[in-house]
């Protein structure tokens, strides 16, 4: 299956999927998302102010490859129309630094460094419409995999 210029590679049976990609000639993207994992309520729009709804989070992991021994990684969130970045950091291939330095929490950046990151992932299709699309495919995703926990459970109870 494919998204845009990412193939998406489900995973059966785990809460990850994969996505890859490229951009230009020598970066590899790669985005590890979970199903939904957690959700905010926030105000119903519309007539009815006491109402509320529930927005569904989704977490990423970007990773961006020049070919080099390092990496630059995206800590995300995924709203249903957006994405948010909460950290961003170089780590090595290798495993040579067991603890590598995680950088500050994005909204403590300069509002111009952040624009420029946020402009440097959309580039590369990380963007609003991958957030729309990753929630459709999660709720699918979600499904069946309940259906495939329900014929599993079912299947050792009975046995």
């Amino acid at each position: 299956m494919e998204f845009n210029t990412f193939v998406v590679e489900d995973r059966p049976g785990e809460q990850w999927i994969t996505l890859r990609g490229k951009f230009g000639e020598n970066e590899t993207i790669k985005i590890e998302a979970t199903m939904f994992d957690g959700s905010v309520v926030v105000p119903k729009s519309g007539d009815d102010s006491t109402a509320e709804d529930v927005r569904l989070h989704i977490s990423l992991l970007v990773d961006i490859s020049k070919g080099e021994e390092c990496d630059l990684e995206f800590v995300c969130s995924s709203w249903p129309d957006h994405i948010e970045i909460q950290k961003v950091y170089i780590f090595r291939r290798d495993g040579s630094l067991k603890w590598p330095y995680m950088g500050p929490n994005f909204w403590d950046l300069d509002k111009k460094l952040q624009s420029a990151l946020l402009d440097f992932l959309k580039a590369r299709g990380v963007n609003n419409d991958l957030s729309v699309f990753l929630h459709e495919f999660m709720t699918n995703k979600d499904r069946t995999e309940l259906i495939r926990w329900l014929a599993k459970t079912m299947s050792f109870v009975l046995e």
